[in-house]
C-alpha cells in the first residue's frame, strides 16, 4: 500500500473513533441527567471499561451540579416523617418558624 492511502485510511479511522467516544459521551451525560433508579438501571448495563474510557467525573460534576446559586431560596420539597403518616413540607415550616437545611452524611 502507498503511504498516503494508509494515512487517509489512519485518519478516517481516527475520525471515528472520535466520533464513537464524542458519542459515548453525549449517552453518558444524558443517563447522568436521570433521576437516581434510571441512572442506576442505565448504568448496570454499561461494561466497566467505558470509565476508564469515558470522562466520568467532570461529566458527573456537570450534570448533577444543579442550577441553584448561594442566597436563592430552596425549592419546595415534602419529606414522609421517619415515624408516623404524615408529609413536612419545606413551605409549611417556613411559614411557622426559620428553617436550616443541612446537606451531609451522617454515616
Amino acid at each position: 500500500m502507498r503511504p498516503r492511502r494508509l494515512l487517509r485510511i489512519a485518519a478516517a479511522s481516527l475520525v471515528c473513533l472520535v466520533v464513537i467516544w464524542g458519542a459515548a459521551a453525549a449517552a453518558l451525560y444524558a443517563a447522568m441527567r436521570q433521576p437516581p433508579e434510571t441512572f442506576g438501571r442505565i448504568m448496570s448495563h454499561v461494561p466497566s471499561v467505558a470509565m476508564l474510557v469515558l470522562p466520568f467525573k467532570p461529566l458527573w460534576m456537570s450534570a448533577r451540579s444543579g442550577h441553584l446559586q448561594v442566597g436563592d431560596p430552596a425549592p419546595e420539597f415534602a419529606l414522609p416523617i421517619l415515624h408516623g403518616d404524615r408529609m413536612v413540607r419545606l413551605s409549611h415550616e417556613y411559614r411557622q418558624k426559620p428553617v436550616v437545611l443541612v446537606f451531609g452524611s451522617y454515616t
